[in-house]
């Protein structure tokens, strides 16, 4: 089995970005208010270094959070220069940090890459200038596009961040900026569904009535839909939802929250690919489908929800077995004769 990826993550709270964007509460987000010190880095990456579980190779330093290339840049070349050594020390696959699009050029992608970064995340959100705008975010699409060549051009690994559920968003627009997003030829996307956090532009217009968030059912069939998308571009979600925390879970007003989002988004994957390999002449019968290695509790769904659903639908009995040479989200029927 391929070995898990795994960051060593420092969170950097909202500073350096010179925009407040309408669903940014980074207070909330990243449990934090201040710029960590030096010392406190050093000391958080060398506790996390020590307690690798994975191989180092598989291993990242990253900075999320803020708007890392926005920073001062002697305070970036300081966090880069101690990051550079926990890399070296523990034989780390690289950096990566997430930062505006507009805050990145040729020019910043040389200096990044003279520090031993090896991925740079961009946090395009959307790719309709008109739902960037109504969010105030205060780049444009070009911007992404632009930027994302340059990152390209430096030889770095190119990442994107997307969100679903903006002010302004409809179908038509979060698809137009994943498939714009993937012409972009990112290797990795994070997905974040919209959620409603205190003290933001979107929990005024929720209270005024005039954000209406996306239903949390919707939220899950659509970012379901995305998932498929991207894997089928060969394009890895490395997450999809909000990074859950005690604080986002206890002060979020609305929109699309659940611990578990990922997971209701695999499960709805998987019922869809389960229903499309299932015969009416399955009445009666045991039907054994076959998925890939890790993925049974995935495709029965939480609580068992999807072979409840479909036993009952088709009156029939599902049996889930493992097949390795099956892709993610991948479901066959198994032959006759390995019933």
């Amino acid at each position: 089995m391929k070995p898990k990826h795994s960051n060593l993550s420092v969170f950097l709270p909202h500073v350096g970005c010179p925009h407040r964007c309408s669903f940014c509460d980074q207070r909330a987000i990243s449990e934090t208010a201040a710029l960590p010190t030096v010392l406190e880095v050093r000391r958080q990456l060398e506790e996390a270094a020590s307690h690798l579980k994975n191989p180092p190779e598989c291993c990242e330093v990253a900075f999320f959070g803020g708007s890392f290339t926005a920073l001062p840049v002697s305070y970036q070349g300081t966090l880069l220069e101690e990051a550079r050594q926990v890399v070296q020390n523990y034989h780390l696959k690289g950096i990566r940090l997430s930062t505006r699009p507009d805050a990145v050029d040729d020019a910043v992608c040389a200096r990044l890459v003279s520090f031993g970064v090896t991925a740079v995340e961009l946090g395009a959100q959307s790719m309709s200038d008109a739902v960037l705008e109504r969010n105030e975010r205060g780049h444009t699409a070009k911007d992404v596009q632009e930027a994302s060549l340059a990152v390209h051009r430096a030889g770095l690994e190119l990442g994107h961040q997307m969100m679903v559920g903006l002010m302004g968003d409809t179908h038509a627009t979060v698809w137009e900026t994943a498939k714009q997003l993937a012409s972009l030829h990112p290797q990795t996307m994070r997905i974040y569904p919209v959620v409603v956090l205190p003290h933001t532009k979107l929990a005024s217009c929720l209270k005024d009535g005039s954000y209406q968030p996306m239903a949390l059912e919707e939220g899950v069939s659509l970012c379901a839909e995305l998932l498929e998308y991207f894997q089928e571009q060969h394009i890895r979600v490395i997450r999809l939802g909000l990074h859950d925390s005690q604080m986002v879970a206890s002060t979020h007003l609305g929109g699309l929250y659940h611990p578990a989002f990922r997971e209701l988004c695999e499960n709805r994957l998987y019922e869809r690919r389960m229903r499309e390999v299932m015969h009416e002449t399955d009445a009666g019968k045991e039907v054994c489908l076959l998925v890939s290695k890790g993925a049974i509790s995935k495709a029965a769904g939480q609580k068992r929800r999807n072979l409840c659903m479909l036993e009952e639908e088709f009156r029939c009995w599902i049996r889930l077995r493992e097949d390795e040479r099956l892709a993610l989200y991948e479901v066959k029927r198994a032959e006759k004769q390995e019933t």
